[in-house]
């Protein structure tokens, strides 16, 4: 099933979420409605938040980032092919490399991108779709997925890494998102 998602200026986007258990009510059924939204809305990451649920949950599949790319640009990326995966209850271990700059965007934030920096790699513990406990480090491109979606898990978003006159003079426009003045193709649901 496809869920709408969750705007700019609704307020679970700004809670830090909760860790769940293997018991988390239709678990198996919110991780697959979360991988049909996402693919329908055409993003390559998508966090529980983002569907009004504030648990430590997201899906990444920049997969698909590689395979629209030039096989050139792809020597770019030490992550191609890039990764399909579910985190539950991810903590960052530890960051390491160089912050390097990125155009990103956010469904929860549509029409607005803006060049962020983010590190080169990042290890994470989290459990899998099975409850099976994992630590990987990840780098490139779906290192910088990983951690947009982490923000999200942690109240953060993405325009939290710009300056501050940067946001005050887009200020307007996330007024317009968090009040539905925006046109969008896929389901969203506004604050209030």
């Amino acid at each position: 099933m496809i869920l709408p998602i969750v705007a700019y200026g609704h307020p679970v986007l700004r809670k830090v979420a909760e860790d769940i258990t293997p018991h988390y009510p239709n678990l198996e059924k919110l991780i697959a409605d979360m991988w049909e939204t996402m693919y329908e809305s055409s993003g390559v990451g998508l966090a529980a938040p983002q569907i009004n649920r504030s648990i430590r949950l997201f899906v990444v599949d920049t997969e698909q980032m590689f395979t629209n790319m030039e096989e050139d640009e792809k020597d770019d990326y030490p992550d191609a092919p890039g990764i399909k995966a579910t985190f539950i209850n991810a903590h960052i271990v530890v960051l390491e490399g160089e912050e390097w700059s990125y155009n990103e965007g956010c469904l929860s934030i549509p029409k607005i991108r803006e060049d962020i920096y983010r590190n080169e790699s990042v290890t994470l513990r989290y459990v899998d779709e099975n409850f099976q406990p994992q630590e990987k480090t990840f780098d490139g491109l779906t290192a910088r997925v990983i951690l947009h979606e982490y923000d999200h898990i942690d109240g953060k978003l993405f325009i939290d890494h710009i300056s501050p006159l940067k946001r005050k003079l887009m200020k307007g426009k996330l007024t317009d998102i968090s009040k539905g003045k925006v046109n969008v193709d896929y389901k969203m649901m506004f604050p209030g």
